[in-house]
């Protein structure tokens, strides 16, 4: 049945919904590259909590999403930004989501990388109190069995006097992680919080920054994730890398061509765009072990135009969108998420994305998604 989208100047257009969703099974992870998904947390829906409180978690669907997520070969990257770390899930939340995500990987045989912060901090804080806060977070990690990705700090950004604080705390947890870990360079469009990180806002210092504590400790580096929403920056980063040191892209605008590569090199994977592209994404990158670089890019090209509309300005809200794919996909049963941030997107926003997600057949069941946008669109009074 026809559905009538809002567009962003109010007028109302006709779209035909997809009859039958693209046909993905299940498979094993990637030979030719590393590809996690950071997931989204589903929210409690009964609970009673305000934004200022601390966030209710359905624990049984947000497993549930993980083992979607590990079914398709593809690993999981737990409690970062897509989490809704700092925008919903404090620290204590973060953690029951890391212990119990670490659990549920061993259970399924799925691999994991969680997010190690500083977000208990309250303020800025000291540089030892940075060191402090995240030694907790790693530990909590590493115990769990999990891979550690140290995550930008907003603390540290605000409490560093320049490069040489950077030096001084990421030298100091990387000489005491247990195993290789993963450093996570957010832009501050994904959180203004980071502007100024690895002591400048001049991007090409910070680069020579971030290159020098990775090679002070090129052993305890497994890879690093860069979210700059640069291609050519990233290009040229993951090329003076040392050997051994992954590029794991974090840029949901080009990540096709990152991942594909070039004669000298590619990224691997590390995106939030790749919770609802799931399965379309990991059996794209499988096309791609078999150096099938044109089927490649045929299956995963055409993805960016929707990955672009849920990351644009203000990039930092893509998890609603997130948030709504999921549920018009029937992973979860609501469209409610913690912190109550569901309501940073607008109707416009859903529609073009519910359009965009059924164009590429992303909802394993096209007419569950029609009916709730149906419903979405009647609870915003726009009669069908």
């Amino acid at each position: 049945m026809t559905l009538h989208l809002p567009d962003a100047h109010g007028a109302l257009r006709a779209y035909e919904p997809r009859a039958e969703p693209l046909s993905l099974a299940g498979g094993s992870a990637s030979t030719s590259r590393t590809v996690f998904s950071a997931a989204h947390v589903v929210a409690d829906p009964y609970a009673d909590t305000t934004p200022d409180s601390p966030a209710a978690v359905d624990w049984d669907a947000t497993l549930a999403f993980r083992r979607h997520l590990w079914s398709h070969g593809l690993g999981v990257a737990e409690a970062m930004d897509t989490a809704q770390r700092g925008m919903g899930l404090d620290w204590a939340g973060a953690a029951e989501l890391i212990r119990r995500s670490a659990a549920e990987a061993k259970s399924a045989g799925g691999r994991i990388a969680c997010g190690a912060g500083t977000d208990q901090l309250t303020a800025a804080g000291t540089p030892a109190e940075v060191r402090a806060a995240y030694e907790e977070q790693l530990a909590v990690v590493e115990e769990s069995g999990a891979q550690a990705i140290l995550m930008a700090s907003r603390a540290l950004a605000a409490t560093a006097q320049g490069p040489d604080d950077y030096l001084e705390v990421y030298g100091h947890l990387l000489r005491q992680s247990a195993e290789p870990v993963i450093l996570h360079w957010l832009g501050p469009m994904f959180d203004p919080a980071l502007e100024g990180y690895w002591g400048s806002s001049d991007l090409d210092a910070a680069t020579d920054t971030f290159l020098e504590v990775i090679a002070a400790h090129p052993d305890k580096v497994d890879g690093i994730k860069v979210s700059l929403l640069d291609a050519q920056r990233e290009i040229e980063l993951r090329r003076r890398l040392p050997q051994g040191v992954r590029c794991y892209t974090g840029d949901d605008f080009n990540y096709p061509e990152l991942i594909a590569g070039d004669d000298q090199g590619f990224s691997h994977a590390l995106l939030g765009i790749f919770d609802p592209l799931g399965p379309l994404a990991a059996e794209a990158v499988r096309v791609l072990d078999t150096g099938n670089t044109d089927g490649f890019r045929a299956l995963l090209d055409p993805t960016v135009e929707l990955s672009r509309h849920l990351f644009q300005t203000p990039t930092r809200y893509y998890k609603t969108g997130v948030v709504l794919l999921a549920w018009l996909a029937g992973h979860q049963s609501h469209f409610t998420m913690v912190g109550g941030l569901q309501s940073a997107r607008s109707l416009p926003h859903f529609a073009r994305a519910y359009e965009l997600a059924d164009g590429l057949g992303l909802f394993p069941d096209p007419r569950l998604a029609e009916e709730r946008m149906r419903n979405l669109l009647n609870l915003y009074g726009v009669n069908q």
